[in-house]
């Protein structure tokens, strides 16, 4: 139970929430709430099963045998990351086997990076250092978040994330110092997902018109989350002698990152489902999901 009572009238829930009071699975929480959560907590949930996928094609064709076993590791991890949030939604009254059931249906979204394909072992480095750079930037945000058990099982995933993309920079300065032919396979990659990691964060809505941030579920509106990333990634990719695919891009005196505006109606069209990949990758889980339902109904009966 929360240390402190949780007020039981919407109003006055909103405003405990907005002051930095913290809730629990067992206590009283409005629909609205509890909605937003499902729905937040979902797709994340969502986009670290998918998450995988992408970097999975490349654990049998990385270059040695110790990237091989890294890779596996990090995609371990982040499976690992999808059970537990999918734990949480189930104690907010949504069953694993629903969620799932609405992922492949296409009912539920994933990150829009996970619907991108994976093309050379130059966007599996790309993905470790950049991709999941964006995504710590969201997720140590949510270590604030008003749902308690939601905040207390980030500290283990911000945790891990942190050395996927130490992972990631490594196979990047690998590919950087080695032959021109491996550097410009970095920044081929770089030009390919630079438009997918401006979107990330979602489009530049006011946080105090930002829903879940209104109810605290987030604590950063999404264009603080993309300056912080512009912030901290820019000059280590300008470090690396890499170009940044943007002639727009600029540091303005107030320190204000300026860019080109992303393609918002992109981000829209590939996370309702009409990616790249995302009907390849629906496919895959529904064929996993299919041939192990015999292993969930014996470990059932049990």
């Amino acid at each position: 139970m929360a240390a402190v009572e949780v007020p039981r009238d919407e109003q006055a829930f909103l405003e405990y929430v907005q002051s930095g009071g913290q809730v629990e699975a067992t206590d009283w929480m409005p629909d609205e709430y509890r909605a937003k959560l499902v729905k937040f907590i979902e797709m994340h949930a969502n986009s670290e099963l998918m998450g995988v996928l992408p970097e999975r094609e490349w654990i049998l064709r990385a270059p040695t045998l110790q990237r091989k076993l890294a890779l596996t590791a990090k995609v371990q991890d982040e499976v690992g990351h999808a059970q537990l949030i999918y734990r949480v939604v189930e104690d907010l009254g949504k069953p694993r086997e629903q969620s799932l059931a609405d992922l492949i249906s296409g009912k539920a979204k994933f990150h829009n990076v996970f619907h991108y394909p994976t093309k050379t072992w130059g966007d599996v480095g790309v993905i470790a250092w950049l991709v999941d750079a964006a995504a710590i930037i969201s997720q140590k945000a949510l270590l604030k978040c008003s749902y308690a058990p939601y905040a207390r099982i980030m500290k283990k995933i911000c945790w891990e994330e942190s050395f996927h993309i130490l992972h990631g920079r490594d196979v990047i300065l690998a590919m950087v110092t080695g032959t021109p032919a491996q550097f410009e396979l970095v920044q081929e990659a770089l030009n390919r997902w630079w438009g997918p990691l401006m979107q990330f964060h979602g489009n530049p809505i006011a946080r105090e018109s930002d829903p879940m941030w209104i109810w605290r579920i987030k604590s950063q509106g999404n264009e603080e989350a993309r300056q912080q990333f512009l912030d901290g990634y820019v000059p280590q990719i300008r470090e690396l002698g890499l170009e940044v695919p943007d002639p727009k891009l600029r540091k303005r005196d107030d320190g204000v990152w300026e860019y080109t505006e992303p393609d918002w109606e992109e981000l829209k069209h590939v996370v309702t489902g009409h990616g790249p990949r995302t009907e390849e990758r629906l496919a895959f889980r529904k064929r996993f999901l299919d041939q192990e339902q015999w292993v969930r109904e014996a470990v059932l009966a049990a």
